[in-house]
This record gives structure tokens, sequence and C-alpha cells, in this order.
């Protein structure tokens, strides 16, 4: 793979608008608000790491299959890994395998690229995690990781940005004015992760680079705000890393 290093630039505000409008429509219309969604990572996939044909993708923890699918399309070949049957969907992408991303049933470094969007936020082992994605990269390959930080205003995911005031006041308030349960409950399938926290854990570690870190859709100084401390677990929203697998 061709790498591009320092390729992306700042995304445009047309850009981030777009993808805020579809964000905040997710609950009537999942499929338009996550069919962009894919379609914009991996654009930022390729910007980094090149074209996609004949490149193997290993998604993990991709729900129904949208960026797998999107992989697909630019000519990968793509697969996707998801422990939650129920986030599968009706019509998952062929050849899909249900598998926990602490334990990938996969060889050492068979992938080109390893994705995982807004996972690491749901897993109460992040560094174990991420252990398994450098593990099925091959050497020089791509790990693209995002996810939600807990201070940003959208870390409480459908009960934010109330979690600032405690997450089970925030969950009651919910509950209160939808009339149902919270999808997420901390400590149990959401878990509060720190932008600080884990860019100190993957620069610690001898077997990857970090290529960038930046806020995945703010729409200027994408990497300038994540090197602010204190400030870039609110300002961020959500974090995007790209590593390179180092050679043995």
């Amino acid at each position: 793979m061709n790498a591009r290093e320092g390729a992306l630039k700042d995304p445009s505000l047309r850009r981030s608008l777009a993808l805020f409008r579809a964000f905040m429509r997710e609950q009537d219309d999942p499929a338009s608000c996550y069919a962009l969604l894919a379609r914009d990572a991996v654009d930022q996939v390729v910007a980094y790491g090149g074209a996609l044909e004949g490149r193997t993708v290993v998604d993990v923890g991709g729900g129904s299959g949208y960026f797998t699918e999107e992989f697909r399309r630019r000519g990968a070949h793509a697969y996707l890994f998801e422990p939650d049957l129920a986030e599968l969907g009706a019509k998952p992408p062929d050849g899909a395998v249900i598998a926990d991303g602490y334990l990938l049933p996969l060889a050492d470094g068979v992938a080109d690229v390893t994705f995982s969007s807004n996972v690491l936020e749901h897993v109460a082992d992040p560094p174990t995690f991420l252990s398994e994605l450098v593990r099925v990269t091959r050497p020089d390959g791509l790990i693209y990781v995002s996810f939600t930080n807990w201070l940003s205003p959208w870390g409480g995911h459908e009960w934010a940005p109330w979690h600032y005031l405690g997450a089970e006041r925030a969950r009651a308030r919910y509950r209160r004015r939808t009339g149902k349960d919270a999808k997420h409950t901390l400590g149990e399938n959401l878990f509060a992760v720190h932008i600080g926290r884990t860019l100190r854990q993957v620069r610690a570690r001898d077997d990857v680079t970090v290529v960038s870190a930046r806020s995945r859709y703010w729409p200027f100084l994408a990497e300038t705000v994540v090197k602010a401390p204190g400030l870039r677990e609110f300002a961020t929203w959500n974090l995007l890393l790209i590593l390179r697998r180092c050679a043995p």
C-alpha cells in the first residue's frame, strides 16, 4: 500500500455540516446517515493509505455493514466481524462473522487495513482491543480507530449532553422523556474513554507509529485541538487515530 501520511487536510465546513445533519436524522433515516458516514470514513482511509483495490480490510464492530459494503465498492476484500447479532440487522454483508474484537478468528498480519469506527467507547478494555487490531494487521499496514470520547458533547450517546450531570441522572431523564430505557448503560456497554489516556497508551507501544491523531469531524484545526490537554477532551468530539503497524 502506498502511504501518503499527512495527505488529509482539514475537512471543509460544508462536509462537517452535512455529517452533522445526517447524524441528527439518524433515528429517522439510519441508512442515509450511515451510508454517508461510510463514504466519508473510507475517503479518510484512502487519503492515508492509498487505493484499496485488491487490499484486505478487516472491519471490527461495523454493525450492519455499511463500512464493509463501502470498502467493497472501492475494490477491497472487506470482511465484517461483529460481536452483537442484533447489530448486524436483517441483511448483513455476505461473509459477516460473529466475533469478539478481543479475540478475532484471524491469523497474525492478514489485513492491509484494520478498521474500527466508534467501537472503542463500547469496550471495557481498550488496550486489549487495540492490541488485537494491531495483531491482525500486517507490517506497514494501516489501523483506523475512531471513538467518541466521554467528555465530548456526544459522550453520553443518546442521553447526551446530560451525561455531564452524571450517567444515572442522564439515563433517568432519557426514560422520563421517551418512556423507554436508554440503549447504553455506563459500565456495561458504554465506557468513559478519554483522549489523553488513549494517546499515551498508543504512543507507548513499540509495534505501531501514530500517523495522525485528529478530530474526525471538526472542520478546522483538526490536529491542533488534539494537542491541547484538557481542551481536547471537550472540543475534539470524536478522535480519529491513524496508526501504522511497525515491522517486527
